[in-house]
């Protein structure tokens, strides 16, 4: 049995999650932590961590980047392993993350959505072979409420691409300042927010007379919440390190 502590139990994602998880026989939510408590939830659910009293395997966060210092010093401290899913991360904040993963086992990728990694993949392919003869362009899609732009998983996208590059691109998120044309080291990477979409992106390759466009749409929170879980599980014996999807799937 993997006994789970669920960080931002009663936010949209943690109730997906904790949805989700019934369907897990070997597995189970101990505790969770939020500053709200609607008591509808069938485990404990405290505001801090350091009033947890339940033993846990791992902690399976979906909160807010505002959490990752509490979060961090009590996952070190107790040496539970720890999956991040958690967006909207400042450089520094991911400095911590990584550094923390010397201590105790941290799974972290901008995007928990098996496809999501996949198209990650595909569009490093896709880089490596066309090379610099086209021109990368990146649209994401999300929902009104989200609140950080681009999204880290359209970055994490920009990145495989620049990767496959020799990192020799550019990121350009904002064009409409800019009157001249576009570089030849550019990825453009631009945002979309409205209505309840729950996240499309789009790699589009521009060539001459041609274009390549890798996308993935996901229809409900449901595929990330399955990616957390599985995480958590694959996670929960491992030594200390940094993990990623990469290392659940090998592509």
């Amino acid at each position: 049995m993997t006994n789970i502590i669920l960080c931002g139990a009663n936010g949209k994602m943690g109730k997906v999650v904790a949805n989700c998880i019934k369907a897990y026989p070997d597995c189970k939510i101990v505790a969770g932590v939020d500053l709200y408590n609607d008591g509808a939830s069938d485990f404990p659910i405290y505001s801090s961590f350091d009033k947890i009293t339940e033993k846990a395997d791992v902690i399976i966060d979906f909160s807010n980047p505002a959490l990752l210092d509490s979060l961090l010093s009590y996952a070190k401290a107790s040496n539970i392993p720890t999956v991040i899913a958690t967006t909207g991360f400042s450089a520094e904040q991911t400095d911590k993350i990584k550094a923390s993963s010397k201590d105790i086992p941290v799974f972290f990728t901008f995007n928990m959505s098996l496809g999501i990694n996949l198209l990650v993949a595909l569009s490093k392919k896709a880089a490596h072979i066309l090379g610099d003869s086209f021109d990368v362009e990146i649209v994401e899609k999300h929902h009104n409420l989200k609140v950080d732009a681009p999204s880290g998983t359209a970055i994490m996208l920009a990145n495989a691409v620049n990767e496959a590059l020799d990192d020799k691109m550019m990121f350009t998120y904002d064009r409409h300042s800019k009157r001249e044309k576009r570089a030849k080291n550019e990825v453009g990477i631009h945002s979309v927010r409205g209505g309840t979409i729950v996240g499309e992106h789009d790699v589009i390759f521009a060539g001459h007379d041609e274009v390549i466009t890798l996308s993935h749409h996901a229809a409900s929170k449901e595929v990330f919440a399955e990616g957390s879980i599985k995480a958590a599980i694959f996670l929960a014996n491992k030594p200390a390190g940094l993990y990623d999807m990469n290392d659940i799937v090998k592509f």
